[in-house]
């Protein structure tokens, strides 16, 4: 339901699947890169190992973080679109 009471329309409900899509896929992503930023060198490299501790403990700490920070900060933006007047009645504006 919408702010107005009625259903929503296919092409609402599309909208919101596709950024809830896009929210989860580029979150992913972006916590990948960091992931691999912070804790790759301790993978890749050998650290001693508590600095390697570290590394991998920092970077699975942060990656979920900004996991959960992209994908609100996505949906909090998007905005679906206004649905069109009711048909039969006239708008305030008309």
């Amino acid at each position: 339901m919408d702010a107005h009471g009625g259903r929503r329309s296919q092409a609402e409900r599309d909208a919101v699947t596709v950024e809830i899509g896009y929210a989860l896929v580029s979150a992913a992503f972006a916590a990948a890169v960091l992931f691999g930023a912070v804790a790759g060198p301790a993978l890749l490299f050998d650290l001693p190992s508590p600095l390697s501790t570290v590394l991998l403990r920092l970077g699975l700490v942060v990656a979920p973080l900004v996991f959960m920070a992209r994908v609100v900060s996505v949906l909090l933006r998007f905005r679906p679109p206004a649905q069109p007047g009711r048909p039969g009645r006239t708008s305030p504006d008309s």
